[in-house]
């Protein structure tokens, strides 16, 4: 099957000007054996895509094949003139690359004078960790390296706790932290799934005591929670500690946003139920909702949000919405381990919407920012990013 989302990316950089030499080998044998590719309105099929982010390629695909064979005699392909619209906004679809929005119109890209990088200097954020033993020693997690330990074992992109019967009398804890330019999946030993992102700690049991609440700690960053239910431990209930804040819960799926650098801690609850308690106040959150902790004043807001955005990164997407370009540059620092500096203050001001694949090229994203004249420059030196 041909893989629409690869081709949707060289669609867009194409539009762009920034395919290399072999995407313009790859595109002009795809436009020859699917001509009507050449029709397809980049600028239209923007405005589609947004609640269209996750589709199954493959039929994706086929109906696009389908349903230009049936107007194969009809000069112009109209991509929105049928109820199958979402299936070719695949075309152009979120997961597979960058686009930013600030006037909703793509302009040309003169890349003539386009600063020089190093393109091995940065690159995207993988799957890696430090594990820390209860006894303080180190293991260093990362892909194509298996590791066992007496209670776990990884095999570099995912550690899996052993459930036991045997219940230990006491706890004893170990440390998974998640450097920047890095993210990790953990199985805890009673089958609660944790996805954390980049620059994160998390401390846990390596088993939890029966007949005690199941207890961990999200020291800092930001972790993705699918709990299993009290009736499969016990009634043992769930709870989520962090520095200002606990999160009870019966079994659930959460998201916690608790930076080191940030003012705010973010808790979304995606189904389920959960307690948000700070000390001062208890929250109770539905499904949809997320609370807003201020650690300066310590008071808790509620709003209603699109949960996807808030979680779409552990499914390899950061989707931001009405975000100043200091907050959205933030996300991108840790991902790709990155500092930022900006030349011009007000720059951090600048807000726009951007939604973007997490393994899309660094210097890709800053040229589209350029392109919209968000910024004027961007400059790339070792790991520092300077944004004029």
């Amino acid at each position: 099957m041909t893989d629409i989302f690869h081709i949707s990316k060289l669609l867009i950089k194409k539009r762009l000007k920034v395919l290399t030499k072999s995407e313009k080998l790859q595109l002009k044998k795809f436009n020859t054996k699917y001509p009507f590719s050449k029709e397809i309105k980049i600028e239209d099929l923007v405005d589609k895509i947004e609640s269209y982010s996750k589709i199954n390629k493959e039929r994706a695909w086929k109906s696009i094949e389908v349903k230009t064979q049936k107007k194969i005699d009809k000069p112009v392909f109209q991509l929105f003139n049928t109820s199958w619209y979402k299936y070719a906004a695949a075309v152009i679809i979120i997961l597979t690359t960058a686009y930013f929005l600030k006037d909703a119109v793509f302009k040309e890209l003169d890349i003539d004078n386009q600063i020089i990088v190093d393109i091995k200097t940065i690159v995207p954020g993988t799957d890696k960790a430090t594990l820390t033993l209860s006894d303080g020693s180190l293991v260093s997690l990362e892909k194509g390296k298996t590791v066992k330990t007496r209670n776990a074992n990884s095999n570099g992109e995912k550690i899996i706790y052993k459930s036991t019967d045997k219940k230990p009398a006491t706890v004893a804890y170990n440390y998974l932290t998640i450097p920047r330019g890095g993210e990790f999946f953990i199985e805890l030993s009673d089958g609660t799934q944790v996805w954390l992102n980049s620059e994160s700690q998390l401390k846990y049991p390596v088993a939890f005591v029966e007949g005690k609440t199941r207890e961990v700690e999200l020291v800092y960053g930001e972790a993705y929670f699918d709990v299993t239910p009290s009736t499969e431990n016990e009634g043992s209930k769930f709870r989520v500690l962090n520095k200002s804040q606990e999160i009870e819960v019966l079994g659930t799926e959460f998201n916690i946003k608790a930076y080191k650098d940030e003012k705010n801690i973010y808790t979304t609850l995606v189904e389920g139920k959960v307690s948000v308690n700070s000390g001062a106040t208890n929250q109770i959150l539905k499904p949809k909702q997320q609370a807003n902790l201020n650690l300066i004043d310590n008071s808790i807001t509620i709003d209603n949000v699109n949960v996807y955005h808030e979680v779409s990164w552990k499914e390899g997407v950061f989707i931001f919405r009405r975000k100043s370009l200091e907050d959205i540059m933030k996300v991108l620092s840790r991902w790709y381990d990155i500092d930022v500096e900006f030349v011009n203050p007000e720059l951090k001001k600048v807000g726009f919407n951007g939604t973007l694949g997490k393994d899309q090229n660094i210097e890709d994203i800053l040229r589209i920012i350029k392109n919209f004249e968000i910024i004027k420059d961007f400059e790339i030196i070792n790991k520092r990013v300077i944004l004029k």
